[in-house]
């Protein structure tokens, strides 16, 4: 499947995003968002909870447009693919759902549902995926509740923080609490025995993500 589409490459998308930024945003709030990062990397190199094997914790959620989702229920249809991210504010976040975005003819091919889960209300969840016209749920994990079953739990720089401020961005808003903990970006792929057939994360650097390719072999496999 993977290996006769056009799939897109996050890696390379990410330097034309980088190059946006760089043109969007001052030089010293890019090396504050940079140094930040690369210590969240440092801190957190193998951030996954969960392995291929392990059965996938049951959990239900509220999506965008506040309808409750079970898992379990997703499972009857199907493999689920399940990703993590932070927010809609996070560009890089952006750039990988608008990838998976692009391979879901592939993913619902393949008989699996994509889910999309952050700790944003439902509202700022509804508002991206408008926004980014996503067509798979995106779920709202407030207090991050079932993606720490799953992933490592960060609590975004003060220094982040401020910068967004200072740029106009109030990132509390985003959220129901100002405890600034975020999911390091994980995704699985989950068969539809509840058993995790793929996991993986490229670690606490939220600029790396999981390539869309991957996902597709994952389901291949």
């Amino acid at each position: 499947m993977s290996k006769i589409i056009d799939v897109p490459s996050y890696k390379e998308d990410l330097k034309g995003l980088v190059q946006q930024l760089g043109q969007m945003l001052p030089a010293e709030k890019l090396a504050i968002f940079g140094n930040d990062a690369r210590q969240l990397g440092q801190q957190h190199l193998s951030p996954i909870k969960l392995r291929a094997g392990d059965m996938a914790p049951a959990f239900t959620l509220p999506n965008a447009s506040g309808n409750i989702i079970n898992l379990q229920d997703l499972l009857r249809q199907g493999p689920v693919v399940l990703t993590f991210y932070r927010g809609g504010w996070c560009p890089y976040c952006n750039l990988q759902l608008k990838n998976y975005q692009q391979i879901l003819p592939q993913i619902t091919e393949a008989g699996a549902q994509l889910v999309a889960v952050s700790p944003m209300t439902p509202d700022h969840s509804l508002n991206q995926k408008q926004t980014n016209e996503l067509q798979f749920e995106v779920l709202s994990d407030i207090g991050n509740k079932v993606a720490r079953q799953f992933t490592a739990i960060i609590t975004n720089p003060q220094s982040s923080i401020q910068a967004m401020t200072e740029l106009g961005y109030d990132f509390h808003s985003f959220y129901a609490d100002k405890s600034a903990e975020l999911p390091v970006p994980a995704t699985f792929v989950i068969a539809k025995n509840g058993i995790i057939s793929f996991a993986a994360s490229e670690g606490g650097d939220y600029r790396q993500r999981v390539e869309a390719k991957d996902i597709l072999d994952a389901l291949d496999a």
